[in-house]
């Protein structure tokens, strides 16, 4: 299969290895990785804070650069669910609706792709060391993904799973609403932090590297040890 790599503009700015997994990920799988550079922002700033118009510009070029793909995967949830739940609703009743559900019909979040679409569980890796799962809510409440990541985490060679309690809660960050309520969303940050840090674990895992970014500053700000990482670098670890 071509697999086509959606890469959300914050991951190749600061966590590109997020992306590099995702890509040997499915080379060992035996799939062709196609990653197209023009496509840079899913358009999810605009469209959050009311300028849809202002969207539309960016969300049209994105729709024709993608439009021959044969499935598009997204490194995140909050951009995946963009793709393929708010652009149908962004273009509704305009000339470029048909194109925008065509375009959501093949987007997947990565780890539903390997678990729904691939049926893949089992990649082979190994990761020494306790982890705690975190939800990131468009992921979770959008796209449905919950169970997906935790199969592909249970099949890891000595890693161990423990959930904390505050698992779905949301980790305050938002995209925009981090900038406009910087205290709600530090408070909210804080009790997802605490949750994580009850179970001991050395590293919290997503699938969404926008709500790491948020849960790292504040653990660092803390002085915590706890690592954050993205479950394709988990998933591509030998």
């Amino acid at each position: 299969m071509k697999i086509t790599l959606f890469i959300p503009c914050f991951v190749n700015t600061c966590f590109p290895q997020a992306g590099i997994s995702m890509v040997q990920i499915f080379e060992r799988l035996g799939h062709t990785v196609d990653y197209r550079e023009q496509v840079v922002c899913c358009g999810q700033p605009a469209f959050n804070s009311g300028y849809w118009d202002e969207a539309r510009l960016v969300d049209e070029r994105t729709l024709g650069l993608l439009a021959d793909t044969d499935a598009v995967v997204s490194a995140s949830g909050s951009c995946g669910a963009m793709l393929k739940v708010f652009y149908p609703q962004l273009f509704d009743g305009r000339p470029q609706a048909d194109a925008a559900r065509a375009l959501a019909a093949k987007c997947f979040e990565f780890s539903d792709f390997l678990v729904t679409k691939l049926g893949v569980t089992d990649l082979g890796a190994r990761f020494p060391g306790k982890v705690t799962f975190h939800d990131g809510c468009h992921g979770l409440r959008e796209l449905g993904v919950k169970s997906q990541p935790r199969k592909l985490l249970e099949k890891v060679r000595d890693l161990e799973l423990v959930e904390m309690k505050e698992a779905e809660s949301c980790c305050g960050f938002g995209g925009t609403f981090a900038a406009k309520f910087p205290m709600i969303s530090t408070a909210m940050g804080e009790v997802k932090c605490a949750s994580a840090l009850e179970t001991g674990a050395d590293f919290i895992v997503s699938n969404d590297s926008s709500c790491l970014m948020q849960i790292a500053g504040l653990l660092d700000r803390q002085g915590r040890k706890v690592r954050t990482l993205h479950i394709a670098e988990v998933l591509a670890s030998r």
